[in-house]
């Protein structure tokens, strides 16, 4: 190769960024060779950590072909019903592997909508003041524990994108029928439930992003009494109408948001904290929690959003 072509090909490779294009996960040695021989890279966090059950490690492949765009989680064969419909490529490996938590199933989606941003990076987090550190531009975060009712550490997934992108619609569901209709218009499910260990129907929140700011929703709150919903509407505040608490002996709780708010930055991350031990650190990483508990019938459940 002379000197111009050398040029033109490091041109060539300039113009042509490299997304994440594959996921794989891996459960014993054998595995781990297998995917590195195929040019997979590992992310050196065993998603099995502490709780006894075999190493499972996730893997990723970066190049020019069509990026990945959303990441999702099921653990239960109704979560799983809406990602198949929509074409939702499922990694066939559980994330528990080996002991007795949540059989987890990661899937990714290609997809080319105004809602669909390349993840160009992943990272994983492992305790609570690695996992506030991560809120960083471009960074988003999936609300499932990876070692979801393992009794490990709290893991959770960290997607980089290309752009940046921010939260432009958020609505809520107890119908599962209702996932592939959400997942056709560019909604990313919020993967844990806002009633777990209440008793009630499960509840799941989701969000759509967008490039432009000005369209962003700019602040969130959670009523769980009569006069804070009062409050919210009298500050014109919009509701999401479904009460995140539906089934249980709890008192109704809503989420309510605003995008006409100048004061307020446009929000470009939300998630849910479950490990009450994040909440502090959070907090001083200058992440906004709404200190309301989402499921005041189970498990302590809140809101945070960037």
């Amino acid at each position: 190769m002379d000197e111009l072509e050398a040029s033109e090909l490091w041109r060539h490779q300039l113009k042509m960024p490299q997304h994440i294009t594959d996921i794989d996960i891996s459960v014993n040695h054998a595995e781990e060779k297998q995917l590195r021989k195929l040019g997979f890279t590992q992310i050196h966090v065993d998603l099995n950590s502490d709780t006894g059950g075999n190493p499972v490690y996730l893997w990723y492949k970066t190049s020019d072909c069509p990026a990945i765009t959303r990441i999702q989680f099921s653990f239960t064969d109704e979560m799983r019903e809406g990602l198949v419909t929509e074409g939702y490529h499922k990694v066939d490996k559980n994330l528990n592997n080996g002991n007795s938590g949540s059989a987890i199933y990661l899937w990714f989606f290609k997809g080319c909508t105004d809602y669909d941003v390349p993840v160009v990076e992943l990272d994983v987090s492992t305790d609570a003041q690695s996992d506030a550190m991560k809120v960083q531009p471009l960074w988003e975060r999936s609300a499932c524990d990876l070692n979801r009712r393992a009794g490990g550490k709290w893991i959770y997934l960290w997607m980089k994108r290309e752009r940046q992108t921010y939260i432009s619609d958020i609505t809520a569901t107890t119908d599962t029928s209702l996932d592939s209709s959400l997942f056709r218009q560019g909604y990313t499910r919020m993967d844990e439930h806002t009633n777990r260990d209440a008793g009630g129907t499960f509840v799941f929140l989701w969000y759509r992003r967008t490039t432009d700011s000005q369209k962003a929703i700019r602040d969130l709150q959670v009523s769980t009494d009569g006069e804070s919903e009062e409050s919210f509407q009298n500050q014109n505040y919009q509701q999401v109408e479904l009460d995140l608490n539906q089934g249980t002996k709890g008192s109704p709780v809503y989420l309510w948001f605003k995008t006409e708010e100048c004061s307020k930055a446009p929000i470009k991350m939300v998630s849910l904290l479950l490990d009450t031990n994040a909440v502090e650190p959070y907090m001083n990483a200058g992440v906004e929690v709404i200190e309301k508990n989402l499921n005041n019938a189970g498990c302590k459940e809140f809101l945070c959003f960037n």
